[in-house]
């Protein structure tokens, strides 16, 4: 409820012009951070000059950006209770796309974490996760849909008290010209799912707050994500948190990584993005 003071600080439009002017470089709990070099939580290491993509996002909320080749990106979860859904799109070709199924097949691995690399389905690596402190993710389950929401809390608008994971990612695509039919089914990071004996998935949730996701681009990208809670999540509070992301200029990763030689499918998942590259160059 807006009280009788605020009410006076905006009565009119020149106080709420000088009310909204005020306010200008106050931080926010959760705000991109422009330019990127102005974040108050950049990296131990990483120079403020090198940074291209500083953002904190609230919970419920969603991020996107377009990076560069070679671009490693940071996802931090300072609280524990984060939960990323990323999509990944091409964004000079953006109709390639992450494929969930053939990042599970291509490594012989269903479990996320380092080395393993986030493949289209043309056989390219768009992403490589270089560095993990979490080891709690997920590439089964997706994201939660509206009829997900709105059986468990009641409610799934963006702009209500519990979004769903779909609509956000849809949105953040909406900002790049895309439409929810190019959003796929994602990949979460920093609350784990495994799979049970009998076949069943189980949640694992958090590691506890302060872990890390570090990927590298390895093509241009359109990133997405939705900071919303994992739909396997037993709690039946709305419970997230903030996610912090932080994006620098990097290498992509190249025939002098182990992660290029990692076995011989992701040797030619890494040849095929190379060649695709530059061809193209």
């Amino acid at each position: 409820m807006t009280t009788a003071a605020e009410q006076r600080r905006t009565h009119t439009v020149a106080a709420a012009r000088a009310d909204a002017r005020g306010q200008a470089g106050t931080p926010a709990d959760a705000m991109p951070y422009v330019p990127a070099s102005s974040s108050p939580y950049r990296p131990d290491g990483i120079s403020a000059e090198s940074l291209t993509w500083a953002e904190t996002v609230a919970p419920g909320a969603y991020a996107h950006h377009g990076i560069a080749r070679g671009t490693r990106f940071r996802l931090d979860d300072p609280t524990g209770d984060a939960c990323a859904h990323l999509f990944l799109l091409r964004a000079d070709a953006p109709w390639e796309r992450l494929n969930v199924a053939d990042t599970q097949k291509i490594p012989w691995q269903a479990y996320l974490g380092p080395g393993h690399p986030l493949l289209s389905g043309d056989g390219r690596v768009l992403a490589t996760i270089v560095a993990d402190s979490s080891g709690r993710h997920d590439a089964f389950c997706g994201t939660s849909s509206e009829a997900w929401n709105r059986a468990k809390y009641g409610d799934a608008q963006p702009q209500g008290a519990s979004p769903a994971g779909q609509p956000l990612l849809a949105l953040a695509a909406g900002k790049h010209g895309l439409t929810s039919r190019d959003v796929g089914p994602s990949v979460s990071f920093f609350q784990g799912v495994r799979v049970e004996p009998d076949g069943t998935l189980g949640w694992q949730g958090s590691a506890g707050p302060g872990t890390s996701v570090d990927l590298i681009a390895e093509l241009p990208l359109i990133v997405l994500i939705a900071n919303v809670p994992h739909p396997l999540d037993p709690r039946p509070g709305y419970v997230v948190g903030p996610l912090r992301i932080h994006a620098w200029r990097s290498q992509p990763t190249g025939p002098d990584s182990e992660h290029f030689h990692a076995s011989p499918e992701r040797t030619r998942a890494y040849l095929n993005t190379i060649d695709d590259w530059e061809s193209r160059a």
